[in-house]
């Protein structure tokens, strides 16, 4: 047997471990005795923020002013170790999927807009399950970034009764313009709508929240493109940071401007009386951006990196009726949780989907049972094949591959670097020369993991733009 034969059939003997783990899990979890206060299913709101780094928060003792975002860390269970992709599109698909977005091809890079690639339609998403579950209204808002050239690739077609906002990231926040086309659509219609993006964006979301809160349980989907680039903030915001200057003052900025939006949704949430049954999720898609040199600390490294500052993120859940607010937990949890969580949570056991990734964190954060050990992985390969980057987290130990694609093993060319990350938070030590066998070892199972990606996929950043001309209005054709 290769040492190629050998690593996939380890991959699929510990996925399927994993797996049945994780469904037993949930399923004894789900015949158990349920809390009155949890009968009636929840209104579900995700509230996703895009370049967050881990010090853009007030609570993280950062200088940016995010009053409501800390006041929902506070009233939730703040998780303090929660990680996602290390950049934005698998991010979004691994939240929507619960599977590692690895697996359909959305893991290396983002959707560009010029590519004609998107979220596989024989995915199960959380809106698909939860129209499933009768939730009648699940709407989208914001930032798709899924796909967009077909309308297969839809938020309409997977799962969602309703979106409004764009397709691609990195949109003009006052035009709407991206690649010289205005891209704002209301369902599958463009819309000439004037007004900063991440304020139409939250007043949008609140609208939906006041309108059916009395129409049964609801999805608000709610995606910022903020404080994503181009750094664009309106001037009374700008002027409150008059101490700060260039790209920082910008950026911190479009941060409490986008914090008073949160603040909003929050607000339309406890006028509709809903607060109680209403679970509401709150992240990052990845750490902050390079530009800004201290936005992660004190975290290593930055998006687009496998290291802590690029894929760990401020994040929290509140959901008063499922269990009590104002803790912080340290257990390692992930943004493939969130489906399995809202399935323990409507006490459904098979979303009728491939094999799920994540686990319920539904027992940590009641404070019931522990996460069984399990390992979490990270992959960003968005400068090409000769530039990759990919990392394994155990629960005492963090390995990172930087270099030429693994696929086929580890080489010489290629850097390896071993964290105690249990108490090297800050990854400030390497350690791989210690421990050869735990560098080994790891090391099996992350070339396994990379191993997954199909053939075709998306592509690094800078494949596909040549003589790209958007659609008139970012309008998607019929099929």
């Amino acid at each position: 047997m290769t040492s190629k034969e050998k690593s996939e059939r380890h991959w699929r003997l510990l996925i399927r471990a994993f797996a049945v783990v994780a469904v037993t899990t949930l399923a004894l979890a789900s015949c158990g005795k349920v809390p009155d206060t949890t009968r009636e299913r929840p209104n579900i709101v995700v509230i996703v923020v895009d370049d967050l780094g881990w010090a853009d928060v007030g609570y993280h003792g950062g200088p940016i002013r995010t009053p409501h975002i800390d006041r929902l860390a506070r009233e939730s269970v703040e998780f303090d170790r929660f990680y996602v992709s290390p950049v934005c599109t698998p991010t979004r698909a691994g939240l929507l999927t619960g599977r590692y977005p690895i697996r359909y091809g959305l893991a290396r890079s983002v959707v560009k807009p010029w590519r004609r690639v998107g979220l596989d339609p024989t995915e199960v998403t959380l809106a698909e399950l939860l129209d499933s579950a009768g939730y009648e209204h699940r709407a989208a808002f914001g930032k798709w970034h899924l796909g967009h050239l077909l309308r297969k690739w839809h938020p309409l077609n997977h799962g969602f009764s309703h979106f409004y906002g764009h397709y691609n990231g990195a949109i003009d926040y006052y035009t709407h313009v991206r690649e010289g086309e205005r891209d704002w659509h209301v369902d599958y219609e463009p819309r000439d709508e004037q007004g900063y993006a991440t304020d139409l964006v939250a007043d949008a979301a609140s609208h939906f929240i006041k309108e059916h809160a009395d129409e049964g349980p609801f999805f608000c989907y709610v995606a910022f493109n903020a404080p994503h680039e181009p750094l664009q903030a309106p001037g009374k915001y700008v002027d409150m940071y008059s101490h700060l200057h260039g790209a920082r003052r910008i950026l911190a900025a479009m941060i409490t401007c986008l914090d008073d939006g949160v603040g909003r949704i929050l607000d339309s949430i406890d006028e509709a009386g809903i607060r109680d049954n209403t679970m509401v999720w709150f992240m990052s898609d990845n750490g902050g951006i390079e530009v800004i040199p201290d936005n992660n600390l004190p975290l290593r490294g930055n998006k687009a990196d496998v290291f802590e500052g690029g894929v760990r993120v401020p994040a929290s859940i509140r959901w008063p009726d499922g269990f009590s607010g104002g803790r912080k937990i340290d257990t390692p949890a992930a943004y493939i949780d969130v489906l399995p969580t809202v399935m323990h949570a409507l006490r459904i056991s098979d979303h009728g989907g491939k094999p799920i990734d994540g686990v319920t964190l539904l027992g940590v954060l009641k404070g019931e049972r522990e996460i069984p050990a399990r390992d979490l992985y990270f992959y960003v390969g968005i400068r090409g094949p000769a530039d990759e980057q990919a990392a394994i987290r155990s629960s005492q130990w963090k390995l990172i591959v930087l270099g030429p694609n693994i696929e086929r093993g580890i080489g010489k060319k290629n850097r390896v670097l071993l964290f105690d990350i249990r108490h090297d938070p800050n990854e400030e030590n390497d350690v791989s020369t210690d421990h050869p066998d735990v560098v080994g070892e790891l090391s099996e199972r992350l070339v396994a993991f990379r191993q997954l990606q199909p053939v075709d996929t998306v592509h690094p950043l800078a494949q596909g733009r040549n003589n790209f001309r958007a659609p008139p209005d970012w309008r998607i054709p019929d099929e």
